[in-house]
């Protein structure tokens, strides 16, 4: 079940609000400028579904954002539990930075925990399968794959290099639960 935690920055071991249902959710990310939606594929997809059967189930939410945004490419990227290096590329994602671009992410299989410090406070987003996430640029953020990452998300970019990350230093994102199991 996706689910939203804002916690305060200054003190995460202090009980977070919880928000569980997609309208609560997408209001309170809305307040920071951050979009979450759900989408639907137009058609069913085979559990090994390449990039361009991905893309075609969800053509036409993917053109919108494309058009109303600015994106100029979209591509799929999946991760599962047998990879050789999923704790290099979970230890990646885990400290606080930003990118010049958008950071979009649509979980087509799978989930993970983006946190977004905006603030005073530390909102935890659970993305799961059918989860939409858009971070504007700039926003200092984080990532939790999970120990044994299972995932397939679509991406959207502005630029043709995609993200790049500018890593803030601070050590905040150590303070903060994992998605662990």
């Amino acid at each position: 079940m996706s689910e939203l935690k804002i916690y305060q920055a200054a003190e995460p071991t202090v009980p977070p609000a919880v928000f569980v249902e997609l309208a609560a959710i997408a209001g309170q990310l809305d307040r920071i400028g951050v979009r979450f939606e759900r989408w639907s594929a137009s058609q069913p997809l085979a559990a090994d579904a390449d990039q361009d059967a991905v893309l075609a189930a969800y053509r036409e939410p993917v053109e919108r954002l494309m058009r109303q945004y600015g994106f100029q490419s979209a591509d799929v990227v999946a991760l599962g539990p047998a990879h050789p290096d999923k704790a290099a590329l979970r230890a990646k994602f885990l400290d606080e930075h930003t990118h010049d671009d958008y950071e979009v992410r649509f979980f087509v299989e799978g989930q993970g925990l983006f946190y977004l410090h905006v603030g005073e406070r530390v909102y935890g987003v659970l993305c799961e399968r059918g989860d939409l996430l858009s971070v504007p640029a700039h926003t200092t953020h984080w990532f939790d794959m999970g120990p044994n990452p299972s995932f397939k998300c679509i991406r959207l970019f502005t630029t043709p290099e995609g993200w790049v990350a500018q890593f803030t230093g601070r050590d905040i994102a150590q303070r903060f639960p994992r998605l662990d199991p």
